[in-house]
């Protein structure tokens, strides 16, 4: 069995990525996205995002969503999966997407994070060894200051918490944004090499390279 999974460099996406290969799915592509909806500090890193694939092996697949829904149901089924992945927690309006896009493409969509408590999520993705780093904060929920924080264990989600008491600790909500720096899906870790400091209407974000010793499995 083979699946596509949405990549945007971020934790939840990667940590559901672990699940699906764990639960002997094939995951040959990951597939990320040029927004209609305002501007995507993942998008704008996308050099650091093929570096990232490059690490796991994988193909990186891009989409420019102006072509809409049908068009990216047609591209999913093209691709020959059986499953289209995602790493959505509780957003239910990106659920309910995720399943009608999968209907029209003829695979079925496999959200292994849905539902989850998201404090004891996070610890998990820690514990098997991922590690992330902020790269973009809503200017509404955190400070800049938080631009380049990174999570290595369950104390500095804990800090992070501590300082940041009404903020998810996934970021579900859009609070951040972040890019994997190592992961059981990769051998190695990268750095993150912040190359400047940004502003959009809605958040602080940075220009980022990722730089590091990494092995391809």
């Amino acid at each position: 069995m083979k699946g596509v999974a949405f990549f945007s460099g971020g934790k939840d996406g990667l940590y559901a990525v672990h699940l699906a290969e764990r639960n002997g799915i094939e995951v040959p592509y990951l597939l990320t996205f040029k927004t209609t909806i305002g501007l995507s500090p993942h998008w704008e890193n996308l050099p650091a995002l093929k570096t990232l694939a490059g690490a796991m092996g994988k193909e990186l697949l891009t989409f420019d969503m102006s072509r809409g829904s049908r068009a990216l149901a047609e591209f999913i089924a093209s691709l020959d999966v059986d499953y289209l992945i995602a790493g959505d927690v509780l957003l239910e309006d990106h659920l309910k997407w995720i399943e009608r896009l999968a209907e029209e493409a003829g695979v079925k969509p496999l959200e292994p994070l849905w539902g989850r408590d998201t404090r004891e999520l996070t610890g998990k993705i820690l514990k098997a060894g991922f590690e992330y780093a902020i790269i973009a904060v809503n200017k509404e929920k955190l400070g800049k200051e938080w631009l380049g924080y990174t999570f290595r264990s369950v104390a500095d989600l804990g800090l992070f918490l501590e300082r940041n008491p009404g903020v998810d600790p996934v970021g579900e909500f859009a609070e951040f944004h972040t890019v994997v720096l190592a992961s059981p899906l990769f051998e190695g870790r990268f750095t993150l090499e912040i190359l400047s400091t940004e502003e959009s209407e809605r958040y602080h974000w940075v220009r980022f390279g990722l730089v590091g010793s990494i092995k391809s499995p």
